[in-house]
């Protein structure tokens, strides 16, 4: 389904690290991944952390976020998004997705703010970024946060900018299965100062910054460690060629399974998707299931993922309320295997068997 790419530096970073005796989150290449980092988004400030779904929380704790308030999240997305929120004792409020994008409907979230609201976390699936024009204007409008949930989305772009570059603060994932990974491991982003400097506060237990062991506030320990930051540095250099080969992937699926009868994400050129995941509905008529054709698949030794459950049907967020579209889509949608190592051979081979269970 996915592997990681290690055929840069990592291994001789990591020797450096293990040399030198800097393993923990102290150490160089925790700054030179943060710095490589924000200047490839675009950005003045980036923080590693020590995953995603931390991230978005430390995120949402130097915005001041906790019991009481509402931020609006997708309910078209991994748990983690949500999650965040709850961490903090405030609540996630779901919004429907697009049936074209599978991203938030920006249409339905004016509908759902309310005085409790305090943010809007654009959550860019599968690595197609959202509409940030509708959102920044709407968050102005009602004068609300927008945190980009950018962990499937590195390198990503929207009208000539990168994700992670548009709300006040952006949380971005390196787990295994990235498009760049440092095992575990997640990045904040932001262009604000006083920001970037309560979540580095924040992140390492709250320890003044030149007072050693007087803690000024009640912290985390969110941090990276040095050989992490030194796969991710390593990543980081090669991420072109990584995200040229999802798009060579993106564009064989295509070739063979023709979008008119699988559907995927639509995009436009102001969009440069970057292929996390290839995706696909299959056909409103299948005589096959989604959950068959996992199996089916699986029998054949190819393994694919459905897509992400909406989290209003999951025990911790179960509600009545019904999202038609995210239903819909989850219920029809699947994974296909992504990653650098794949040939053209692999992709054809596993869209003739999706062809083939689907005829039988």
């Amino acid at each position: 389904m996915a592997q990681p790419t290690l055929n840069g530096k990592e291994k001789k970073y990591v020797m450096d690290c293990l040399d030198s005796n800097w393993i923990s989150s102290a150490g160089k290449y925790v700054t030179a991944f943060e710095e490589a980092f924000a200047k490839f988004c675009g950005v003045r400030y980036a923080l590693t952390c020590a995953n995603g779904t931390v991230s978005l929380q430390l995120a949402l704790a130097a915005l001041g976020i906790g019991p009481g308030d509402e931020v609006i999240v997708p309910t078209f997305t991994y748990i983690a998004s949500a999650n965040a929120v709850r961490y903090l004792g405030a609540t996630p409020v779901f919004a429907e997705c697009k049936y074209d994008t599978w991203n938030i409907d920006t249409k339905n979230i004016e509908q759902l703010i309310t005085p409790r609201t305090k943010a809007i976390m654009p959550v860019h699936l599968y690595g197609l970024m959202c509409d940030m024009d509708a959102l920044n204007e709407l968050a102005k409008k009602h004068n609300l946060f927008i945190v980009e949930d950018a962990a499937e989305a590195h390198g990503a772009i929207y009208k000539g900018r990168k994700a992670g570059s548009f709300g006040i603060i952006n949380s971005f994932s390196f787990f295994g299965n990235k498009i760049i990974t440092t095992g575990e491991g997640g990045m904040v982003t932001t262009d604000d100062e006083a920001l970037y400097n309560r979540m580095k506060l924040l992140r390492g237990q709250g320890m003044d910054p030149v007072r050693r062991y007087w803690f000024t506030v009640t912290g985390y320990n969110f941090r990276m460690t040095n050989i992490q930051a030194a796969i991710g540095l390593a990543q980081l250099e090669n991420i072109g060629s990584f995200m040229h080969k999802r798009l060579e992937l993106a564009r064989m699926y295509k070739q063979f399974l023709p979008v008119e009868r699988f559907e995927t994400q639509v995009t436009s050129p102001e969009y440069e998707h970057v292929y996390w995941m290839y995706s696909i509905l299959l056909p409103k008529d299948s005589p096959v299931s989604r959950d068959e054709t996992i199996e089916k698949l699986a029998s054949e030794g190819i393994e694919t993922r459905p897509l992400f459950y909406p989290l209003h049907v999951m025990p911790p967020y179960q509600s009545n309320k019904s999202f038609p579209v995210s239903e819909e889509v989850a219920n029809r949608g699947l994974n296909l295997p992504t990653h650098c190592a794949m040939s053209e051979q692999d992709v054809q081979r596993v869209a003739e068997a999706i062809q083939h269970i689907l005829h039988r």
